[in-house]
């Protein structure tokens, strides 16, 4: 999935031009053959402007003991809901719960192949029926700048009833079919005690295995958890990003301090990885415990204070949180390593592979 984490495009398409359809990951690595596992998937490794192709089960030789990922615990919810305006048919994707109980939502149309399309947004006061007999009724745009997304306040059962018993994963055009909810969780994901969670999966950590993550620690790689609940994603229009809610417990803070210190590497698993241990950070460079709100963008200006690799997917080449890439490795590079996946047919979005950028 594409996640906007930057204000603008990453500007023309460059050397390495678009994605071809078929390079998009249809069904998750698990579902593609006999014997294949989450860790089935390709790695592709830049250092600076050197590239080199692995299996992402090759990841524990490619980290030296002392390095930290830094691993985000937020759990993906089954975020979309079959609901009705008036005699409309519409599908509600619950993006973010606010502090006040409302959610903030989008209505979008069916497309009658068990995806959908963008729908216009509002107006105040809409009202949508779901099943079980509750309700939403939308209050007012999240943000100013748009009317994609709405604060909505629900009425009968808790939205994170409807969730569980009505709602499915958030699933585009891209994929071939509807996927458990299972398939969109990390191993990394807890449940939050609110019912809050990410509209779509951090699919950066999607490939991590419980198998693998023991290998890795018994390498003497660190794991720091953070959280950063994800809201749904922006790729028809290139909005800011959303602010977000995010924790940086204290324990992980101290650990990333004192990994810096040690020279480790910190590598952020995931852009969302990057946007919460980059809130926490000050101007010093220092990590301090940190929960709340943030609406920190990661750009090329802005730079990053801690984070030195970064292990993510692959973005569409208009994906703004390229942005996010540049900062952390250089342009240069990310090209370099786009090129390189375009001509090696790796494949894209959240079931596809990987990309470790390490300095």
């Amino acid at each position: 999935m594409t996640r906007a984490t930057g204000v603008r495009p990453h500007g023309p398409v460059g050397a390495w031009g678009r994605v071809a359809e078929e390079l998009s990951a249809r069904v998750p690595a698990e579902r593609r053959g006999a014997g294949l596992g989450r860790d089935g998937v390709r790695l592709l490794v830049s250092r600076g402007t050197e590239v080199s192709h692995h299996g992402f089960r090759e990841l524990p030789g490619l980290l030296r003991a002392g390095d930290l990922l830094v691993v985000n615990t937020s759990a993906t919810l089954a975020a979309a809901v079959d609901g009705r305006v008036g005699h409309a048919r519409v599908v509600v994707h619950f993006s973010t719960r606010g502090d006040d109980g409302r959610w903030a939502v989008e209505l979008r149309d069916p497309d009658g192949r068990g995806t959908t399309r963008a729908r216009a947004g509002g107006p105040r006061g809409t009202e949508v029926r779901l099943p079980g007999g509750a309700g939403l009724v939308l209050e007012e745009p999240l943000s100013p700048r748009g009317e994609r997304l709405w604060w909505a306040r629900a009425s009968g059962a808790g939205v994170p009833v409807v969730l569980r018993e009505h709602g499915r994963p958030i699933r585009y055009s891209y994929t071939e079919r509807d996927q458990p909810l299972s398939a969109y969780q990390t191993v990394f994901a807890r449940p939050a005690a609110d019912g809050s969670g990410s509209a779509e999966m951090p699919s950066a950590a999607r490939p991590f295995t419980a198998r693998l993550v023991a290998e890795l620690v018994s390498r003497g790689v660190l794991f720091a958890p953070v959280t950063l609940h994800t809201g749904v994603a922006s790729a028809q229009s290139h909005e800011p990003p959303y602010p977000e809610r995010f924790s940086v417990p204290e324990a992980s803070a101290r650990l990333v301090n004192a990994v810096k210190a040690g020279g480790g590497r910190v590598v952020a698993v995931g852009t969302t990885a990057v946007r919460a241990v980059e809130s926490a950070a000050g101007a010093d460079g220092v990590v301090r415990a940190r929960a709340g709100w943030t609406e920190l963008v990661v750009t090329p200006e802005r730079g990053v204070r801690v984070v030195d690799g970064l292990l993510t997917g692959l973005h569409e080449p208009e994906a703004s949180h390229l942005l996010m890439l540049e900062a952390v490795a250089g342009r240069a590079a990310i090209d370099r390593g786009y090129e390189a996946a375009v001509r090696e047919r790796y494949l894209w979005h959240e079931f596809g592979d990987v990309h470790l950028l390490l300095p």
